[in-house]
């Protein structure tokens, strides 16, 4: 097992630091708090990046780029459903998918590739600021807002140092080892992937 120096991973807003990393991992970053309204952002500073889930790129590139660890594929997460005991009974019955996809649009997947914590919250924002202009206008709380959802969903975890890659953050990274390669999902590593 690895261990992780949590004293650098935060839930901003949230006045809890040192937090044992497991719990990020176990969802808490739902609390994640809303801007205050101030003129800066709370993110800034802040290095983004890929929590352990299994993910892969599908289609034709969307945009062309050299970043290492970017294709400007469309991205799709894939986590595997949590029941409680009904849920499970009810879920065997009806056959339900014990998966859920989460596929991403073309910002949203340039965001995913873009946070594997070696860029800060402003380098990302410049970086999607230049390859969708005015699409992604205004460009800072369209950022924030997208990685805050993602935060939220337990996806995304921040730091307030640059990552030292103690788990993989690339494609096709299972860390539960439940989720199988799916057909038309490619999680083979690019350059400059982390596996």
């Amino acid at each position: 097992m690895v261990e992780v120096d949590s004293r650098n991973w935060c839930v901003f807003n949230a006045g809890t630091c040192d937090m044992d990393m497991a719990d990020y991992l176990g969802g808490n970053m739902g609390n994640i708090d809303v801007d205050d309204g101030g003129s800066e952002s709370t993110l800034s500073g802040a290095y983004p990046v890929r929590a352990p889930v299994w993910w892969g790129r599908r289609g034709e590139a969307f945009l062309q780029t050299e970043l290492p660890g970017v294709s400007g594929r469309f991205v799709v997460l894939i986590h595997s459903k949590s029941f409680r005991r009904v849920e499970k009974l009810l879920a065997k019955i009806l056959r339900a998918p014990r998966e859920l996809r989460r596929p991403l649009d073309d910002m949203n997947s340039l965001l995913w590739e873009l946070c594997d914590g070696h860029r800060t919250f402003e380098e990302i924002v410049v970086l999607m600021d230049e390859m969708f202009d005015e699409k992604v206008a205004p460009a800072n709380e369209r950022t924030e807002s997208a990685l805050r959802q993602l935060g939220e969903r337990g996806f995304i975890l921040f730091s307030r140092t640059e990552f030292e890659d103690a788990w993989p953050t690339g494609p096709g990274i299972d860390p539960e080892g439940v989720i199988q390669p799916k057909e038309g999902i490619n999680s083979e590593p690019i350059d400059g992937d982390v596996v």
